[in-house]
């Protein structure tokens, strides 16, 4: 074969005045084309007007020519493009000087045997006339035309085919050179802090992308830069002649004398023991995993307060809305008895709310604190809708005063830290309100830039800096912890948009779970056998609920069969744990459970009955029991539970006679039972099953599917708007009438009824030996340091559930599996 240096006329287009395809395959001594490659665009060593030489299906690029052995052939993979390794366009072996003709003939030989191996080659013009073969490649003419000192050149129709699907290539390989060459400028910029401005598909990222890293700060956004050295001209003068027209930002913003204070006659005072003691009891239950106030400032405060009762109006009407707001939420953690603990709550809500002004055109923090707080002590009381709005009225006002934002050297480190809490509080309350509702975030992350709160505790937190004691923890409260999950919760909904949740994605999310709860003290764990105190649960149930919710979403009856099952299987995990967690605790949860919490337990309870851990579900009922009347939301979930159990119980009594009997030597069929996990099998199935075990999912339109035909039962029509009633009424909160609260057989029938069913139902899965799940007897052992001195009781002994709990008075009317047949 003739080398092609010696041919004066290698691959070249037709001289002919013909019209023909553009993308006919050229020579790398063609003429080309006058507009640049984007390739050359997004590289600076790239060489001008140089045509990317396309290659044939499955072939990976020519070795550049300083390469002195051959590279072998790479097999396709799945981030191949077309067959082809993402790899970046050479240039044209042949027009690269330097280059001996062994080296070129062992190069061409080889890339040939490899194309040869899936496809004919297309002949040249010359070969397909005198019919003969032709041994062209991309880069050399053929040995007949060489040896002819003619033009090897590709015309017809049929090349002018294969030349299009070359032209593909070539620009998909254009297309992957830019992607790379993009992803590591933003790989640059983002190592050096600065931020490109260039939008990113979302379907383009991983999950992995979507998730933030642990501790890590929301990335800032930008800042205005004046060209004048000084304009502090230029600002006296705005700030003077643009009054009425806008306001300063925030941080810049001057007291105005003119401005009419809204002012009102205070409410009383509560006397200084009741506040104490509930403050004792918000430091306890609420101050732990949101502390938005810096505690010994607070006490300061109180204790001003209390000095000279006679002169209310000396204090700012927002810190004694805020104040009010405090003792509402104290007052619902507290060991008081029912209805004396609620009705307290909410005369002082009340209290807080006629101290609000709402015409309000200027708040400060406390403004944002007290409708914090509103929507807390809402949200405990089952009145979500109401939570919701109030929770609105605190994001608004917390943009008004730019807490979403940054903002560097105009204040003191506390202040700057209590902005911080603040606002990361408020974030974590709009994410988890909006999770469990299924309605939409009201904050956007994009638009935060501000940093966490900094790692230590309200007393060792000072103007000048943290101070602390050595040996001493610098960081007992969970906000940090939190705050790592609830960030998640963006990718969660952008997963939830989906039909059906991915294994990998799936995946994604339980690594940066298992990170989350890494940060939690090691008796958390999953396979600790320690005893914790009842307020750890508190803001594990942020993890724990997350986990459960994840995996309920492919209960939908659009997912796959396998994929409903495995959701099945990873909540009943999640389901497992918290029991375990629960039977591990020191003390009673009554005096700690967040309606979070709760909802949680009940979650997991439907889950452990479906699948027939019945003595785990047992712990979970004793634990809902336990708490009582102290959270509105328990006996709602209660009587859920029983009509649960009714159905649960119904169905499982009707399999067992549908169901084929397995045949015992020596018995008669009807004396032997079917296969319990048939029976188990089967209930996992059922449809209305699942419908009730997804519980609070069909609250949201996009994710419910029970009633989906309800409109040809009744017309649609909207609800009148009810009259009101306060907050005092327990039909309000509870969404019961007296009549429903009474009939569902209370809380020992349905543990009995959940054993009655362990006695003749399917076992648990094979390999799990559950142990004896109760609580333990009250042990108290640890509670919260106040700054003060004082030593936070977790936990009265007259609401611990014990075993033998079930066995005290009943009611005659007790749900059998007799009376459900």
């Amino acid at each position: 074969m003739a080398a092609s240096s010696h041919n004066p006329f290698p691959r070249s287009p037709n001289p002919s005045t013909r019209s023909y395809d553009s993308s006919s395959v050229s020579s790398a001594t063609s003429p080309r084309p006058q507009v640049q490659l984007l390739g050359n665009l997004m590289s600076s060593n790239a060489r001008p007007n140089t045509n990317q030489t396309p290659q044939p299906i499955g072939i990976p690029p020519m070795p550049p020519a300083t390469q002195t052995g051959f590279q072998p052939y790479t097999p396709v993979t799945a981030t191949s493009v077309m067959g082809r390794d993402s790899l970046p366009p050479t240039e044209s072996v042949a027009s690269t000087p330097g280059l001996s003709s062994a080296q070129l003939s062992a190069n061409v030989s080889a890339q040939k045997r490899a194309y040869r191996q899936r496809r004919k080659d297309p002949s040249c013009d010359a070969c397909r006339e005198r019919k003969v073969k032709c041994d062209a490649t991309e880069t050399t003419s053929c040995s007949e035309c060489s040896s002819r000192n003619v033009k090897c050149q590709f015309t017809k129709e049929t090349n002018r085919r294969m030349s299009s699907i070359k032209q593909v290539q070539d620009l998909e390989k254009q297309i992957e050179r830019v992607r790379r060459e993009n992803s590591n400028l933003r790989r640059t910029l983002s190592e050096r802090g600065e931020h490109m401005d260039i939008d990113v598909e979302v379907a383009e990222q991983s999950p992995q992308q979507l998730l933030p890293e642990l501790n890590s700060e929301p990335r800032r956004r930008k800042r205005a830069a004046p060209l004048l050295q000084d304009p502090s001209r230029a600002r006296a003068a705005f700030r003077n002649f643009s009054k009425g027209v806008l306001k300063p930002p925030a941080p810049y913003r001057q007291p105005q004398a003119s401005i009419t204070t809204f002012d009102l006659p205070r409410p009383p005072l509560p006397p200084k023991a009741a506040v104490d003691k509930l403050l004792h009891t918000y430091y306890g239950a609420a101050h732990i995993m949101m502390p938005i106030l810096h505690w010994p400032t607070l006490q300061h405060q109180v204790e001003e307060l209390y000095q000279n009762t006679t002169d209310l109006q000396r204090v700012p009407i927002s810190w004694h809305s805020m104040f009010f707001a405090v003792l509402a939420v104290g007052s619902l953690f507290s060991n008081d008895p029912y209805p004396d603990r609620t009705l307290r709550a909410n005369e002082f809500l009340e209290a807080s709310r006629s101290l609000t002004d709402p015409w309000n055109n200027d708040f400060d923090l406390d403004n944002v604190r007290a409708s914090f707080l509103t929507s807390l002590a809402l949200n405990e009381l089952n009145l979500k809708s109401g939570a919701w709005t109030w929770l609105g009225t605190a994001v608004r006002s917390a943009q008004d005063l730019e807490l979403h934002l940054e903002v560097v050297g105009v204040r003191s480190r506390v202040e700057t830290d209590m902005r911080r809490r603040v606002w990361w509080a408020i974030y974590t309350l709009d994410r988890t309100l909006s999770l469990e509702l299924g309605r939409p975030f009201m904050i956007d992350d994009a638009d935060c830039d501000v940093a966490l709160p900094e790692p230590f505790d309200d007393h060792y937190l000072h103007t000048e800096g943290p101070v602390r004691p050595p040996n001493a923890a610098p960081l007992t409260h969970f906000l940090h912890g939190i705050i790592n999950i609830v960030r998640s919760f963006s990718a969660m909904r952008k997963a939830f948009s989906n039909s059906v949740i991915e294994p990998p994605r799936l995946a994604t999310f339980d690594s940066h779970f298992v990170a989350c709860q890494k940060m939690f003290p090691e008796a958390c764990e999953a396979n600790n056998s320690t005893l914790i105190a009842p307020h750890m649960l508190m803001p594990l149930a942020y993890l724990l609920s997350s986990r459960l919710l994840l995996h309920r979403h492919n209960l939908a009856p659009g997912c796959p069969p396998e994929a409903r099952n495995d959701a099945i299987q990873q909540c009943k995990a999640t389901a497992i744990e918290t029991a375990n967690l629960i039977a591990r605790t020191n003390a009673t949860l009554a005096d700690t459970a967040t309606a979070l919490l709760v909802t949680h337990i009940f979650r997991s309870t439907l889950f452990l009955l479906l699948t027939g851990y019945y003595e785990l579900a047992s712990t979970c009922l004793r634990a809902l029991k336990s708490v009582g009347v102290r959270r509105d939301i328990v006996i709602p979930c209660g009587r859920f539970l029983s009509f649960f159990l009714q159905i649960l119980g119904a169905k499982q009594q009707e399999l067992l006679t549908v169901l084929p009997r397995s045949t015992t030597p020596g018995y008669p069929p009807q004396a032997v039972l079917p296969d319990p996990r048939a029976v188990q099998e089967a209930l996992l199935k059922d449809e209305e099953l699942l419908i009730y075990v997804s519980a609070d999912m069909q609250a949201s339109t996009e994710t419910s599917w029970v009633w989906i035909g309800a409109e040809r039962e009744a017309p649609l029509t909207t609800p009148l708007s009810s009259t009101g009633g306060g907050l005092a009424h327990p039909d309000n909160r509870t969404g019961l009438s007296a009549k429903e609260r009474e009939d569902w057989g209370g809380w020992d029938n349905l543990i009995d009824l959940t054993m009655a069913l362990a006695s003749g139902a399917a076992s648990p899965a094979p390999g799990y030996t559950p142990r004896a799940q109760t609580l333990p007897p009250i042990k108290v052992e640890q509670g919260v340091n106040l700054p003060g001195g004082g030593i936070a009781e977790i936990g009265s002994n007259r609401n611990s559930p014990t075993a033998g709990a079930a066995s005290g008075s009943r009611s005659t009317e007790r749900i059998s599996i007799a009376n459900i047949i």
